[in-house]
Protein backbone atom coordinates (compact mmCIF):
# COMPACT_ATOMS: atom_id res chain seq x y z
CA UNK A 1 0.00 0.00 0.00
CA UNK A 2 1.13 3.57 -0.75
CA UNK A 3 -0.09 6.29 1.60
CA UNK A 4 0.33 10.02 1.11
CA UNK A 5 -0.09 11.73 4.47
CA UNK A 6 1.56 15.06 3.77
CA UNK A 7 -1.42 17.07 2.54
CA UNK A 8 -0.40 20.10 4.60
CA UNK A 9 2.61 20.36 2.29
CA UNK A 10 0.56 20.20 -0.88
CA UNK A 11 -2.51 18.50 -2.34
CA UNK A 12 -3.14 16.86 -5.71
CA UNK A 13 -4.96 19.06 -8.19
CA UNK A 14 -8.62 18.01 -8.45
CA UNK A 15 -9.88 16.80 -11.81
CA UNK A 16 -12.57 19.48 -11.95
CA UNK A 17 -9.83 22.07 -11.53
CA UNK A 18 -7.69 20.52 -14.25
CA UNK A 19 -10.67 20.55 -16.62
CA UNK A 20 -11.30 24.25 -16.01
CA UNK A 21 -7.63 25.07 -16.52
CA UNK A 22 -7.35 23.04 -19.71
CA UNK A 23 -10.31 24.91 -21.13
CA UNK A 24 -8.45 28.19 -20.59
CA UNK A 25 -5.16 26.82 -21.92
CA UNK A 26 -6.74 25.56 -25.13
CA UNK A 27 -9.53 28.00 -25.87
CA UNK A 28 -9.16 31.23 -23.91
CA UNK A 29 -5.46 32.00 -24.08
CA UNK A 30 -5.69 35.74 -24.70
CA UNK A 31 -3.96 38.33 -22.55
CA UNK A 32 -6.56 39.89 -20.21
CA UNK A 33 -4.98 43.29 -20.84
CA UNK A 34 -5.46 43.12 -24.62
CA UNK A 35 -8.36 45.12 -26.05
CA UNK A 36 -9.22 42.72 -28.89
CA UNK A 37 -11.91 40.04 -28.64
CA UNK A 38 -9.61 37.29 -27.38
CA UNK A 39 -8.26 39.61 -24.72
CA UNK A 40 -11.76 40.67 -23.67
CA UNK A 41 -12.74 37.01 -23.51
CA UNK A 42 -9.81 36.32 -21.16
CA UNK A 43 -10.71 39.37 -19.09
CA UNK A 44 -14.20 37.93 -18.61
CA UNK A 45 -12.77 34.77 -17.02
CA UNK A 46 -10.40 36.81 -14.87
CA UNK A 47 -13.22 39.01 -13.59
CA UNK A 48 -15.48 36.01 -12.96
CA UNK A 49 -12.74 34.32 -10.94
CA UNK A 50 -12.13 37.46 -8.90
CA UNK A 51 -15.84 37.85 -8.12
CA UNK A 52 -16.10 34.18 -7.12
CA UNK A 53 -13.08 34.29 -4.81
CA UNK A 54 -14.38 37.50 -3.25
CA UNK A 55 -17.86 36.07 -2.69
CA UNK A 56 -16.62 32.89 -1.02
CA UNK A 57 -14.18 34.74 1.24
CA UNK A 58 -16.50 37.61 2.14
CA UNK A 59 -14.54 40.31 0.36
CA UNK A 60 -15.16 42.86 -2.35
CA UNK A 61 -13.80 41.96 -5.80
CA UNK A 62 -11.65 45.09 -5.64
CA UNK A 63 -9.99 43.70 -2.50
CA UNK A 64 -8.69 40.55 -4.26
CA UNK A 65 -5.17 40.72 -5.69
CA UNK A 66 -4.04 37.56 -7.49
CA UNK A 67 -0.44 36.55 -6.73
CA UNK A 68 1.91 33.63 -7.28
CA UNK A 69 1.04 32.20 -3.87
CA UNK A 70 1.26 32.78 -0.14
CA UNK A 71 4.97 33.59 -0.04
CA UNK A 72 4.45 36.51 -2.41
CA UNK A 73 1.27 37.55 -0.61
CA UNK A 74 3.00 37.51 2.78
CA UNK A 75 6.01 39.44 1.47
CA UNK A 76 3.84 42.01 -0.29
CA UNK A 77 1.60 42.65 2.71
CA UNK A 78 4.26 42.75 5.42
CA UNK A 79 6.93 44.73 3.61
CA UNK A 80 4.43 46.93 1.80
CA UNK A 81 2.58 48.01 4.94
CA UNK A 82 5.75 48.35 7.02
CA UNK A 83 7.48 50.54 4.46
CA UNK A 84 4.42 52.69 3.87
CA UNK A 85 3.79 53.35 7.58
CA UNK A 86 7.38 53.62 8.74
CA UNK A 87 7.11 57.36 9.38
CA UNK A 88 4.23 56.68 11.79
CA UNK A 89 6.17 54.08 13.75
CA UNK A 90 8.70 51.30 13.34
CA UNK A 91 7.38 48.65 15.73
CA UNK A 92 6.00 45.44 14.23
CA UNK A 93 4.77 42.24 15.90
CA UNK A 94 4.59 38.58 14.91
CA UNK A 95 4.84 35.20 16.66
CA UNK A 96 7.65 32.68 16.98
CA UNK A 97 5.64 30.00 15.15
CA UNK A 98 4.90 31.71 11.83
CA UNK A 99 5.76 30.23 8.47
CA UNK A 100 9.23 31.19 7.27
CA UNK A 101 7.74 33.34 4.50
CA UNK A 102 6.63 35.58 7.37
CA UNK A 103 9.46 35.13 9.87
CA UNK A 104 12.24 35.73 7.34
CA UNK A 105 10.55 38.94 6.21
CA UNK A 106 10.38 40.18 9.80
CA UNK A 107 14.03 39.26 10.27
CA UNK A 108 14.93 41.30 7.19
CA UNK A 109 12.90 44.26 8.43
CA UNK A 110 14.64 43.96 11.79
CA UNK A 111 17.99 44.24 10.01
CA UNK A 112 16.65 47.34 8.28
CA UNK A 113 15.99 49.03 11.62
CA UNK A 114 12.44 48.02 12.49
CA UNK A 115 11.74 47.12 16.12
CA UNK A 116 10.32 43.58 16.10
CA UNK A 117 8.49 41.73 18.87
CA UNK A 118 8.22 37.96 18.53
CA UNK A 119 5.34 36.72 20.67
CA UNK A 120 5.61 33.48 22.63
CA UNK A 121 3.00 30.71 22.50
CA UNK A 122 1.94 28.20 25.12
CA UNK A 123 2.54 24.45 24.91
CA UNK A 124 -0.54 24.10 22.68
CA UNK A 125 0.85 26.66 20.23
CA UNK A 126 -1.68 29.36 21.13
CA UNK A 127 -0.77 33.04 21.29
CA UNK A 128 -1.19 34.57 24.74
CA UNK A 129 -3.60 37.49 24.37
CA UNK A 130 -2.24 39.32 27.41
CA UNK A 131 1.23 39.31 25.89
CA UNK A 132 -0.17 40.69 22.65
CA UNK A 133 -1.92 43.51 24.53
CA UNK A 134 1.28 44.35 26.41
CA UNK A 135 3.35 44.30 23.21
CA UNK A 136 1.20 46.86 21.40
CA UNK A 137 2.49 50.43 21.67
CA UNK A 138 1.62 53.75 19.98
CA UNK A 139 4.48 53.06 17.55
CA UNK A 140 3.18 49.61 16.51
CA UNK A 141 2.15 49.70 12.86
CA UNK A 142 1.70 46.03 11.95
CA UNK A 143 0.81 42.70 13.54
CA UNK A 144 1.09 39.43 11.56
CA UNK A 145 -0.35 36.22 13.02
CA UNK A 146 -1.32 33.04 11.16
CA UNK A 147 -4.85 31.65 11.55
CA UNK A 148 -3.89 27.94 11.62
CA UNK A 149 -0.38 26.72 12.26
CA UNK A 150 1.05 24.69 9.41
CA UNK A 151 2.98 22.25 11.62
CA UNK A 152 0.64 21.48 14.53
CA UNK A 153 -2.75 22.66 13.25
CA UNK A 154 -3.51 24.94 16.19
CA UNK A 155 -6.24 27.49 15.50
CA UNK A 156 -5.52 30.92 16.95
CA UNK A 157 -8.30 32.90 18.70
CA UNK A 158 -8.44 35.23 15.72
CA UNK A 159 -11.62 37.08 16.66
CA UNK A 160 -9.99 38.05 19.97
CA UNK A 161 -6.69 38.91 18.29
CA UNK A 162 -8.55 40.99 15.72
CA UNK A 163 -10.43 42.90 18.43
CA UNK A 164 -7.25 43.61 20.40
CA UNK A 165 -5.33 44.89 17.38
CA UNK A 166 -8.35 46.96 16.25
CA UNK A 167 -8.14 48.95 19.49
CA UNK A 168 -4.59 50.02 18.58
CA UNK A 169 -3.12 51.99 15.70
CA UNK A 170 -1.71 48.84 14.11
CA UNK A 171 -2.93 46.92 11.07
CA UNK A 172 -3.41 43.16 11.15
CA UNK A 173 -2.14 40.72 8.51
CA UNK A 174 -3.24 37.08 8.68
CA UNK A 175 -1.76 34.07 6.87
CA UNK A 176 -4.75 31.77 6.23
CA UNK A 177 -2.96 29.15 4.12
CA UNK A 178 -3.85 26.18 6.36
CA UNK A 179 -7.25 27.56 7.33
CA UNK A 180 -8.96 27.85 3.94
CA UNK A 181 -11.01 24.73 3.25
CA UNK A 182 -11.19 23.89 6.95
CA UNK A 183 -12.65 27.04 8.53
CA UNK A 184 -15.39 29.31 7.22
CA UNK A 185 -13.48 32.60 7.07
CA UNK A 186 -15.18 35.80 5.94
CA UNK A 187 -12.84 38.73 5.37
CA UNK A 188 -15.56 41.28 6.03
CA UNK A 189 -16.27 39.89 9.51
CA UNK A 190 -12.85 41.04 10.71
CA UNK A 191 -10.88 44.26 10.85
CA UNK A 192 -8.04 42.37 9.17
CA UNK A 193 -6.18 44.63 6.73
CA UNK A 194 -4.52 41.87 4.70
CA UNK A 195 -5.02 38.12 4.27
CA UNK A 196 -2.80 35.63 2.41
CA UNK A 197 -4.04 32.54 0.54
CA UNK A 198 -2.55 29.88 -1.72
CA UNK A 199 -4.41 27.43 -3.95
CA UNK A 200 -2.33 24.26 -3.76
CA UNK A 201 -3.34 23.50 -0.17
CA UNK A 202 -6.95 22.74 -1.17
CA UNK A 203 -6.80 20.98 -4.52
CA UNK A 204 -5.72 23.89 -6.68
CA UNK A 205 -2.58 24.39 -8.76
CA UNK A 206 0.77 25.49 -7.38
CA UNK A 207 2.03 28.96 -8.18
CA UNK A 208 -1.18 30.92 -7.64
CA UNK A 209 -2.81 32.55 -4.65
CA UNK A 210 -4.22 35.84 -3.52
CA UNK A 211 -3.73 38.73 -1.19
CA UNK A 212 -6.96 40.14 0.19
CA UNK A 213 -6.37 43.79 0.96
CA UNK A 214 -8.95 45.93 2.71
CA UNK A 215 -9.87 49.08 0.81
CA UNK A 216 -7.74 52.13 1.66
CA UNK A 217 -5.06 50.03 3.38
CA UNK A 218 -1.81 52.02 3.21
CA UNK A 219 0.71 49.88 1.37
CA UNK A 220 3.76 50.31 -0.84
CA UNK A 221 3.69 48.00 -3.85
CA UNK A 222 7.09 46.61 -4.76
CA UNK A 223 6.38 44.73 -8.01
CA UNK A 224 6.37 47.33 -10.75
CA UNK A 225 5.72 47.17 -14.46
CA UNK A 226 2.29 47.07 -16.08
CA UNK A 227 -1.09 48.11 -14.71
CA UNK A 228 -2.34 44.63 -13.90
CA UNK A 229 -4.37 43.97 -10.74
CA UNK A 230 -5.48 47.61 -10.61
CA UNK A 231 -1.81 48.74 -10.63
CA UNK A 232 -1.13 46.77 -7.43
CA UNK A 233 0.74 43.76 -8.81
CA UNK A 234 2.49 44.14 -12.17
CA UNK A 235 2.79 41.17 -14.51
CA UNK A 236 0.48 39.34 -16.90
CA UNK A 237 -2.10 37.41 -14.90
CA UNK A 238 -1.73 33.63 -14.98
CA UNK A 239 -5.29 33.08 -16.13
CA UNK A 240 -5.39 29.24 -16.27
CA UNK A 241 -4.11 28.99 -12.72
CA UNK A 242 -6.37 31.78 -11.47
CA UNK A 243 -9.41 30.01 -12.94
CA UNK A 244 -8.15 26.76 -11.35
CA UNK A 245 -7.73 28.55 -8.02
CA UNK A 246 -11.30 29.83 -8.20
CA UNK A 247 -12.69 26.38 -8.99
CA UNK A 248 -10.67 24.71 -6.22
CA UNK A 249 -11.91 27.30 -3.72
CA UNK A 250 -15.51 26.67 -4.78
CA UNK A 251 -15.09 22.93 -4.24
CA UNK A 252 -13.34 23.42 -0.90
CA UNK A 253 -16.10 25.73 0.27
CA UNK A 254 -18.99 23.47 -0.73
CA UNK A 255 -17.34 20.31 0.60
CA UNK A 256 -15.89 21.80 3.80
CA UNK A 257 -18.45 20.55 6.34
CA UNK A 258 -18.49 17.01 4.97
CA UNK A 259 -14.71 16.90 4.77
CA UNK A 260 -14.29 18.21 8.32
CA UNK A 261 -16.44 15.40 9.70
CA UNK A 262 -14.34 12.89 7.74
CA UNK A 263 -11.08 14.42 8.94
CA UNK A 264 -12.15 14.47 12.59
CA UNK A 265 -13.09 10.80 12.35
CA UNK A 266 -9.71 9.99 10.81
CA UNK A 267 -7.91 11.96 13.49
CA UNK A 268 -9.68 10.09 16.28
CA UNK A 269 -9.21 6.75 14.52
CA UNK A 270 -5.48 7.36 14.09
CA UNK A 271 -4.92 8.27 17.73
CA UNK A 272 -7.01 5.33 18.96
CA UNK A 273 -5.18 2.97 16.58
CA UNK A 274 -1.84 4.05 18.02
CA UNK A 275 -3.12 3.67 21.59
CA UNK A 276 -4.55 0.21 20.89
CA UNK A 277 -1.13 -0.88 19.68
CA UNK A 278 0.50 0.46 22.87
CA UNK A 279 2.75 2.78 20.92
CA UNK A 280 4.18 5.51 23.17
CA UNK A 281 3.39 8.97 21.77
CA UNK A 282 2.22 12.42 22.80
CA UNK A 283 0.12 14.91 20.87
CA UNK A 284 1.77 18.20 19.92
CA UNK A 285 -0.67 21.10 19.85
CA UNK A 286 -4.24 21.55 20.98
CA UNK A 287 -6.73 18.68 20.90
CA UNK A 288 -9.65 21.12 20.97
CA UNK A 289 -8.51 24.28 19.18
CA UNK A 290 -7.15 22.68 16.03
CA UNK A 291 -8.16 21.57 12.56
CA UNK A 292 -8.71 17.92 11.76
CA UNK A 293 -6.20 17.64 8.95
CA UNK A 294 -2.91 18.12 10.84
CA UNK A 295 -1.71 15.71 13.54
CA UNK A 296 1.74 16.30 15.00
CA UNK A 297 3.01 13.55 17.28
CA UNK A 298 6.00 13.05 19.54
CA UNK A 299 7.52 9.54 19.52
CA UNK A 300 10.14 9.33 22.30
CA UNK A 301 11.58 5.99 21.16
CA UNK A 302 12.95 7.13 17.78
CA UNK A 303 14.47 10.19 16.12
CA UNK A 304 12.48 11.87 13.39
CA UNK A 305 14.94 11.24 10.53
CA UNK A 306 14.96 7.51 11.20
CA UNK A 307 11.19 7.32 11.51
CA UNK A 308 10.64 9.27 8.29
CA UNK A 309 13.07 7.00 6.45
CA UNK A 310 11.47 3.79 7.72
CA UNK A 311 7.98 5.05 6.93
CA UNK A 312 9.14 6.00 3.46
CA UNK A 313 10.42 2.45 2.96
CA UNK A 314 6.88 1.34 3.80
CA UNK A 315 5.56 3.79 1.17
CA UNK A 316 4.16 6.16 3.79
CA UNK A 317 4.90 9.77 2.99
CA UNK A 318 4.91 12.22 5.91
CA UNK A 319 7.15 15.06 7.11
CA UNK A 320 8.77 16.54 10.16
CA UNK A 321 7.13 19.93 9.64
CA UNK A 322 6.91 22.68 7.04
CA UNK A 323 7.65 21.49 3.51
CA UNK A 324 9.83 24.58 3.10
CA UNK A 325 12.27 23.24 5.72
CA UNK A 326 11.53 19.51 5.76
CA UNK A 327 14.61 18.80 3.66
CA UNK A 328 16.86 20.04 6.46
CA UNK A 329 17.81 18.57 9.83
CA UNK A 330 17.04 21.82 11.63
CA UNK A 331 14.55 21.20 14.46
CA UNK A 332 11.07 22.65 13.98
CA UNK A 333 11.05 26.25 15.17
CA UNK A 334 7.35 25.80 15.98
CA UNK A 335 7.96 22.96 18.44
CA UNK A 336 11.00 24.71 19.89
CA UNK A 337 8.82 27.76 20.58
CA UNK A 338 6.08 25.61 22.14
CA UNK A 339 8.32 23.52 24.40
CA UNK A 340 11.36 25.78 24.80
CA UNK A 341 13.69 22.97 23.74
CA UNK A 342 14.69 21.28 20.51
CA UNK A 343 14.61 17.80 22.02
CA UNK A 344 10.90 17.24 21.39
CA UNK A 345 11.21 18.47 17.81
CA UNK A 346 13.87 15.81 17.16
CA UNK A 347 11.29 13.10 17.79
CA UNK A 348 8.13 14.60 16.27
CA UNK A 349 6.37 13.93 12.97
CA UNK A 350 3.55 15.72 11.18
CA UNK A 351 0.83 13.61 9.61
CA UNK A 352 -1.70 15.49 7.49
CA UNK A 353 -4.81 14.07 5.85
CA UNK A 354 -7.53 15.24 3.48
CA UNK A 355 -10.77 13.93 2.04
CA UNK A 356 -8.86 11.39 -0.08
CA UNK A 357 -7.39 9.70 3.00
CA UNK A 358 -9.12 6.44 3.95
CA UNK A 359 -9.57 4.61 7.25
CA UNK A 360 -7.58 1.73 5.80
CA UNK A 361 -4.63 4.06 5.12
CA UNK A 362 -4.73 5.47 8.65
CA UNK A 363 -4.73 1.97 10.16
CA UNK A 364 -1.86 0.98 7.88
CA UNK A 365 0.23 3.90 9.17
CA UNK A 366 -0.46 2.83 12.77
CA UNK A 367 0.45 -0.77 11.95
CA UNK A 368 3.76 0.21 10.37
CA UNK A 369 4.68 2.48 13.29
CA UNK A 370 3.86 -0.44 15.60
CA UNK A 371 6.33 -2.63 13.68
CA UNK A 372 8.99 0.07 13.91
CA UNK A 373 8.38 0.50 17.64
CA UNK A 374 8.79 -3.19 18.37
CA UNK A 375 11.94 -3.35 16.27
CA UNK A 376 13.50 -0.54 18.27
CA UNK A 377 12.11 -1.91 21.54
CA UNK A 378 13.88 -5.21 20.94
CA UNK A 379 17.17 -3.47 20.17
CA UNK A 380 17.14 -1.40 23.35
Amino acid sequence: MEVYADYAATTPVKQEVIDKMMDIYTGHYGNPSSIHSLGRDARKYLDESRRNVAKILGAKPSEVIFTSGATESNNTAIKGIAYQLREQGNHIITTKIEHHSVLHVFEQLEHEGFDVTYLDVNKEGIVQLDQLKEALTPSTILVSIMFVNNEVGTVQPMYDIDAIVAESNALLHVDTVQAIGHLDIKFNEFDIAAMSITAHKFGGPKGVGALLLKENTPIQYTQLGGDQEAKRRAGTENLPQIVGFSEALTLADTQRDTNNVHLLNLKNLFLVSLQERSIPFEFNGSMTDSTGHIINLYFPFIDVETLLTLLDLSNIYVSSGSACTAGTTTPSHVLVAMFDTDERAKHSVRFSFNELTTEQEVKYIATEIHKIYHKFKEEI
